[in-house]
């Protein structure tokens, strides 16, 4: 059934106009930009059930895969899904602008709340350096340094310290997910922070901070005294 065979109160564009877009679940938001569904639903009972086989959790449903939506939803062929999977996208991109927003970085929970909409979606780890003037301002985006397994990811402090003397600044900060969602640090997290530590040193750079980031939560090696 289409969404314009619906009764008119049912029909969520009409209902968003009238009402507002904070009115409509996420299942009729999904629905209006999928427009149908398949010969057993409407748009909105396929987005329903989508988003009860995520939990109602829309950060499940944007680690989803085109392959996964297409496959096990009848109706969501591939134009469909990619509507589904771009909607996912623009919204981490709106976190990821009011985190860029604060440009100043002095403390462990503002480099936290830098990070996590670049890794609260992803299911592998990725580090990611930040770099910021004398004053803390951030110079420029984080920088992706590497990106890794389930489990780990191999980080050069050469070449954090690289990009610190191309971009002239005096302060590097280094973060990286544990997508397991445990903050623990593991052996390799802290001999990585010790090699960039001294690295920082020979440099006279200084390392603001090296945090486990997790959705949720993070680690500091800095507030745990390590740094």
């Amino acid at each position: 059934m289409n969404i314009k065979e619906l009764p008119i109160d049912e029909r969520p564009r009409e209902r968003l106009m009238e009402q507002g877009a904070a009115a409509l679940s996420p299942a009729e938001l999904l629905a209006i930009l999928i427009g149908s569904g398949n010969t057993e639903e409407t748009a909105v009972q396929l987005m329903q059930r989508l988003m009860a086989d995520c939990g109602g959790s829309l950060k499940t449903l944007s680690r989803m895969s085109l392959r996964d939506l297409t496959k096990n939803y009848k109706g969501l062929g591939p134009a469909k899904a990619v509507s589904i999977l771009a909607a996912c996208e623009l919204g981490k991109r709106r976190l990821m602008e009011a985190a860029e927003e604060k440009r100043y970085i002095s403390n462990s929970a503002e480099l936290y709340q830098l990070i996590l909409p670049l890794v609260r979606d992803i299911s592998h780890e990725e580090s990611y350096a930040v770099y910021m003037r004398a004053d803390h301002s951030v110079e420029g985006r984080p920088m992706l340094i590497s990106k890794g397994g389930i489990t780990s990811t191999m980080v050069d402090p050469r070449l954090v310290l690289r990009e610190a003397l191309i971009r002239q600044t005096p302060i590097v900060a280094l973060a990286h997910n544990h997508p397991s969602g445990s903050t623990k640090p593991s052996r390799d997290d802290d001999e990585l922070t010790k090699h960039l530590q001294e690295a920082c040193r020979v440099m006279n750079i200084q390392l603001l901070d090296h945090i486990i980031v997790t959705d949720g939560d993070y680690y500091s090696y800095v507030e745990n005294g390590k740094i």
